[in-house]
């Protein structure tokens, strides 16, 4: 069997990553190229760390996160209300794996999104799936499946996704049915799956907001126990690029 076959042997068998990995080595001199036990040792890695990198680009299109947003962008101090301390322990991703709620409050344009969706594009990294949801496209999507019959469907779709981003919490109106259903989202992922919420309120007016004390007292209750809080301070972000953009 000579090269040209086994290339496309490798690729027949969607071993793209090891296939790569052979083509680079023959490009080499012969006295350049790795012996049998290291190159088979090369192509394996290199086909790991190719469905690695697909499985990445997938959970991350899947996510559909609002802003292209990375960790190394995010940044840490004292004043801002979020030091490197914090920032290291959330990229370990601890919280995810125990289903540990996070809650990112702070004025508008503090980069409570931004950093909502850093902490998502870094989980795809780490191997979790992720789902963005900013309030108003939640809202639209619960009544949508009320009305087409695909509410249980809805729900059981969320419960299964390892971190869950709801973002702008508290700029839209609950009714008594987006009540029940973030209840009972709550309710399926309670320490078994992570959630993220971004909000311009205070968690302290969080009960207020929702409303029907019974309902708000059991759903401030899912989301609080065991939560991870960041208040993000300081100037608005969007205003400060646009001051830098302006000089």
């Amino acid at each position: 069997m000579n090269t040209t076959q086994t290339l496309e042997q490798l690729r027949e068998l969607k071993l793209s990553g090891m296939a790569s990995s052979y083509s680079s080595q023959l490009e080499l001199p012969v006295n350049q190229q790795l012996d049998a036990h290291e190159l088979i040792g090369h192509m394996v890695h290199s086909e790991i760390l190719h469905r690695s990198n697909e499985k990445t680009a997938t959970y991350l299109k899947l996510a559909k996160l609002r802003l292209p947003a990375t960790i190394e962008q995010i940044e840490c101090s004292v004043a801002r209300g979020l030091t490197k301390q914090q920032l290291s322990l959330l990229m370990e991703g601890s919280y995810i794996k125990v289903g540990e709620p996070l809650l990112i409050t702070g004025a508008t344009g503090s980069g409570k999104s931004f950093f909502a969706c850093a902490l998502g594009h870094h989980a795809c990294t780490q191997g979790h799936r992720v789902a963005y949801l900013n309030m108003n496209r939640f809202t639209e999507r619960i009544m949508l499946a009320k009305l087409d019959g695909t509410y249980l469907k809805v729900l059981n779709h969320y419960e299964k996704i390892p971190l869950l981003i709801l973002d702008d919490f508290g700029l839209t109106p609950m009714d008594h049915t987006m009540r029940l259903a973030l209840l009972q989202i709550l309710e399926d992922r309670y320490a078994k799956k992570s959630i993220i919420v971004t909000s311009q309120l205070p968690v302290s007016k969080w009960h207020e907001f929702i409303g029907e004390p019974t309902l708000a007292d059991a759903i401030m209750d899912r989301l609080t126990a065991k939560a991870h809080r960041i208040e993000l301070k300081g100037q608005s972000r969007r205003r400060k690029q646009i001051i830098n953009n302006e000089e």
